[in-house]
């Protein structure tokens, strides 16, 4: 019985602890304090998650959390920080500021990097029914979001976009480079965006989890911008409505546009254009065979024409050099995410070699077998060409650009 009483008492001084003052009733039994403080905890449950990708972002953090806080007062919402691990202390800055305020919390990824599997993984990881995603750079205006949250929860919209090009421009610093670049990828993205949306490369915008949840299984999650990603993967349209907000100059940080974050945007566009008939990595890594197919021949050509050496050695030569001009190229290219260099270039260009030599000997022999079998030139070629290709793609895949 003593036991029983001083486990009480426990369960009392850590619940005191938990709703920050002193408890009405002290003759409560432990099931009845666990009940007690099961209550305070839901209580105290967000109800808007705000999602924050993150890559060297340290001198922003306390900031956007104290723009943040100064805006939703009288609100419970909670930040999630997801952070590609940040070279600059970020995640550290993170868990730092969390031991002191519980609404913070910190998502580190290793091994992984991408701003649009950062807001999946963040929003997955948080229960809240409204979800809110900004970037840490502070260019957005977070004192937009109460109004973005009045509009979810007074009117019949499930997702409000802060928009740069309603109302008055919004581009504010802009040169007039990255104002062509912006205004270029908003008319590709009108190749796969199914609404009406001024803004759809936006990256500040607020959605109920239902609109999340919907099409979280059809998201690309390539390249920089969740938003286009959704509105391409949703299965049916979704009630929107645009806020204005002037776009604010980078104070702290480096920007993160540059050539891989292009190709991640077109990698994307691709994807919800040709996916669903054959992958965009393969559909390049093909279009590069070709290419390499014209090297070959161009090299033969020259070989012959230019130099005395016979069929076989002009061919050999024509070939390894096809092979490395598709290696290059698809590094280049195709996995220019995960693009070798120094001497994981060299080691990739052996196993290339390697692959694609084991490549050749199957295309011929699977063209020989067709050819056999149905004695029509063309068919046997295009059989062993896709064997050949099939079999370097998938295994290339495996050992040359293998993810660190």
């Amino acid at each position: 019985m003593g036991g029983d009483v001083a486990a009480a008492r426990s369960d009392r001084h850590l619940l005191q602890g938990l709703t920050g003052g002193p408890i009405a009733r002290t003759d409560r039994l432990p099931g009845e304090i666990a009940a007690v403080a099961r209550t305070a905890a839901v209580a105290t449950s967000p109800d808007l998650s705000i999602i924050v990708p993150t890559l060297n972002e340290r001198d922003n953090i306390r900031p956007l959390i104290a723009e943040v806080d100064n805006a939703l007062i009288g609100v419970r919402w909670e930040i999630i920080f997801v952070d590609d691990d940040s070279r600059d202390g970020t995640a550290s800055l993170i868990r730092e500021i969390a031991r002191d305020d519980p609404r913070v919390r910190c998502l580190q990824r290793i091994g992984r990097r991408g701003l649009a599997t950062a807001c999946i993984e963040g929003v997955l990881a948080s229960a809240a029914p409204l979800i809110a995603v900004t970037d840490a750079d502070l260019q957005h205006d977070e004192r937009l979001l109460p109004d973005m949250l009045l509009a979810l929860q007074t009117e019949p919209y499930d997702l409000v976009i802060g928009s740069r090009y309603i109302g008055d421009a919004g581009s504010f610093g802009w040169s007039k480079r990255r104002g062509q670049i912006s205004y270029l990828a908003t008319r590709l993205s009108r190749l796969i965006c199914k609404a009406d949306i001024a803004d759809p490369m936006s990256g500040f915008f607020m959605m109920r989890r239902e609109v999340f949840e919907g099409a979280v299984r059809r998201l690309s999650g390539q390249g920089f911008k969740i938003l286009l990603d959704l509105l391409a993967s949703s299965p049916k349209p979704i009630p929107f409505k645009e806020l204005h907000y002037v776009f604010r100059p980078r104070q702290r940080g480096t920007s993160k546009l540059d050539s891989l974050v292009a190709w991640e945007f077109g990698v994307l566009i691709a994807d919800k254009l040709i996916g669903h008939i054959v992958p965009v990595r393969f559909a390049l890594f093909a279009t590069i065979g070709c290419i390499g197919l014209c090297v070959q021949l161009a090299v033969l050509w020259l070989a012959l024409r230019l130099s005395s050496v016979g069929f076989a050695v002009a061919q050999s030569v024509a070939v390894f050099v096809a092979i490395a001009s598709n290696f290059l190229l698809n590094n280049f290219f195709t996995y220019r995410d995960q693009r070798l260099r120094g001497w994981r270039l060299w080691r990739g260009l052996a196993t290339f070699y390697v692959i694609a030599s084991i490549g050749a000997v199957a295309n011929v022999d699977v063209a020989a077998d067709v050819f056999h079998q149905r004695s029509v030139w063309w068919l046997a070629g295009i059989a062993g060409a896709v064997i050949g290709s099939v079999w370097n793609y998938a295994v290339s895949a495996i050992f040359t650009w293998k993810r660190r």
